[in-house]
């Protein structure tokens, strides 16, 4: 539960050894490089690094090249054993020119296929029509259209036959329309189309050949397999030139990628002007300052001075957590809320606990819990998935929450040998039996996590020395005690049981509503902090007494959300107890499969409600 510790260094030497420095200081994730020109005066002399990187038209010919070859590139890169050089870029682009030819021609055959496709289709629809097309397009009285008739209109054409201006001959019917052509004098064209055009016709423009349309199809289809083969031939070819090399190239690729971070980096340095020297800043981790001083003990002309966070009061030092393996799948929670301040408090293992507890709570079951825990790790392991790592806390969380609800993939009775043996009538706590035991706990849960992220808020004020927030604030010293004053009252007025007299409870409630109200001129004179007098009181007391009254609903609201819990307990429940109803016979081979489908929805389903809820509860209640 801690933050780590930085140290600021600024390294010194000579440009020449910056590229060595780079490569063994800052690649390696262990150093935060920062603008060196933010920490030293403009009057030294020095100046930026503004350099085009090198490596990058490099790198976007190799990624071009592998689009050109349909292949995704593999980190192959093992070392420096590449000397990039000139014949490196020359066997880059002597390989880009090769694949770009082989690519162009692959491109001209499916544009080629492409179209023979095309005009398959179209004649396809028309080999019902044993004339020549060539003798069709070319009448010296007639017009000739080629499309087709939707079906529900094809009906409505029998009414316009009467006139004699047109022909209109059937090739083909398939699901929705009627193919076929129509034919009509050139001086009556204009009105045959006019007529088939509110027949909703749709006309297709066919290309000229020569032939009826089934001798144009045999053509066509012997053509598209002539394409076919060669294109399938330049795909060989390309597969062939890429498995050649791939090797290289990809080890190339990889090694320009680590080439170019490093370059980049060039970018935070700052060099004299006047001469050959740099000066580099950034931040180290304290746990690996021994390692640095190390690496730049191994660079020559290279040296270096370390400064404390403290005595730079210009910049912040970044943040950087550090936790115990267990905690740190959690981390990613935390950075999505929001990292603490340098010297803050870190809730990491806060968070990994409540969570946890949380969702083993809302989605108690030993079967599925073990399920979640062991896919997680299975999704982690192969795909390195952060979020699936946290599902094996979580599902173990499930399990042992399981065993006390004594569900197993929603078979309730099957622990019970188990319970019988440690001396045990049954289940610790049934929970369709004891509804209102489940949702009192809930909200005895949520009180609980409520005073402990109170506590939690004040130690991390102390820690950074704002007394008077520890005191005064809303989630400070006086927070705490009104909200568990109102708790006593609650729980005394609901119970009938005096837990707190009526007087103290009074009595301290008003006093801490007071300090409340006046909490910012409060805070303003223990933090000793500047115009914390209000500029106009009227209203300052109109607001805070608006504010006051939001204060205890916010009291109210967080404690009533943990409710949420209890029902996503019987929900849970509840809808385990519906498959094992449509199951019927639970031991059947049809029952066995009902719930066998019932457990896959109320994992992927449920769980993930329960993942966000808790995450819900985590962020909007508890911070």
């Amino acid at each position: 539960m801690a933050i780590e510790k930085m140290k600021l260094v600024r390294t010194y030497g000579l440009i020449d050894h910056l590229d060595e420095f780079i490569r063994s200081c800052c690649l390696s994730g262990d150093f935060q490089p920062e603008n060196a020109m933010d920490y030293i005066s403009g009057s030294l002399g020095y100046v930026p690094l503004n350099e085009e990187n090198p490596y990058s038209s490099s790198i976007q010919k190799i990624e071009e090249i592998a689009s050109i070859a349909g292949v995704t590139l593999k980190d192959t890169f093992k070392g420096d054993e590449i000397i990039f050089d000139a014949d490196e870029i020359e066997y880059i682009d002597t390989l880009k020119e090769k694949l770009s030819e082989s690519f162009r021609k692959r491109t001209e055959i499916s544009d080629k296929l492409a179209e023979v496709e095309s005009s398959a289709e179209q004649f396809n629809h028309f080999i019902g029509i044993d004339v020549p097309i060539e003798e069709l397009l070319s009448c010296e009285f007639l017009k000739v259209r080629f499309g087709s008739i939707p079906k529900d209109c094809y009906p409505k054409l029998k009414a316009y036959e009467s006139n004699n201006l047109f022909v209109f001959l059937e090739s083909s019917v398939d699901e929705k329309s009627h193919w076929g052509i129509y034919s009509a004098p050139r001086t009556e064209i204009d009105e045959v189309d006019r007529i088939f055009a509110s027949l909703y016709f749709d006309r297709i423009r066919i290309p000229f050949s020569t032939g009826t349309p089934k001798e144009i199809l045999a053509k066509l289809n012997k053509k598209k397999k002539e394409l076919t083969s060669q294109l399938a031939e330049i795909d060989k070819q390309i597969s062939d030139f890429w498995a050649e090399n791939s090797e290289h190239c990809e080890q190339v690729h990889a090694y320009l990628e680590v080439a170019s971070l490093a370059f980049d980096l060039r970018r935070y340095a700052a060099k004299d002007s006047g001469s050959d020297n740099f000066i580099y800043v950034g931040w180290v981790p304290k746990s690996s300052y021994k390692w640095f001083k190390q690496q730049i003990k191994n660079i020559d002309g290279v040296s270096f001075e370390e400064a404390d966070p403290e005595d730079e009061k210009r910049n912040s030092p970044p943040v950087k957590l550090r936790n115990k393996k267990p905690f740190r799948p959690f981390e990613m929670f935390v950075e999505m809320y929001g990292l603490p301040s340098y010297g803050g408090v870190d809730i990491t293992p806060f968070v990994a606990i409540t969570y946890s507890l949380l969702f083993g709570i809302m989605f108690a079951d030993v079967g599925q819990g073990l399920v979640l825990a062991i896919g997680g790790y299975l999704v982690y392991r192969l795909k390195g998935t952060k979020l699936a790592k946290i599902l094996v806390p979580c599902g173990m969380s499930s399990a042992f929450f399981g065993l006390i609800f004594g569900s197993v993939f929603g078979y309730e009775e099957l622990l019970d040998p188990l319970y019988h043996a440690i001396g045990l009538s049954g289940k610790p706590l049934s929970v369709m039996d004891s509804i209102n035991t489940v949702l009192l706990l809930a909200i005895g849960i949520g009180v609980a996590l409520v005073i402990i992220s109170m506590c939690l808020n004040i130690f991390c004020s102390l820690k950074n020395k704002k007394v008077g927030e520890a005191l005064f604030s809303t989630n400070g010293v006086v927070g705490v005690i009104l909200y568990a004053t109102l708790v006593c009252a609650v729980v005394g007025f609901m119970s009938g049981k005096t837990i707190l007299p009526t007087g103290i409870v009074v009595t301290v409630a008003v006093v801490c509503i007071l300090l409340l109200y006046f909490q910012e001129i409060l805070i303003g004179m223990v933090d000793k902090k500047e115009n914390y007098l209000p500029e106009k009181w009227s209203d300052y007391i109109m607001q805070n007494f608006f504010e006051v009254i939001e204060y205890i609903l916010t009291y109210f609201s967080n404690t009533v959300s943990f409710l949420r819990v209890g029902a996503f307990v019987l929900v849970h429940a509840g809808m385990m107890m519906v498959f094992s109803s449509l199951a019927g016979d639970e031991y059947s081979v049809g029952g066995i499969i009902s719930m066998i489908f019932g457990n896959i929805i109320v994992i992927a389903l449920e769980g993930l409600l329960t993942g966000i809820q808790v995450l819900r509860l985590e962020f909007y209640e508890m911070f």
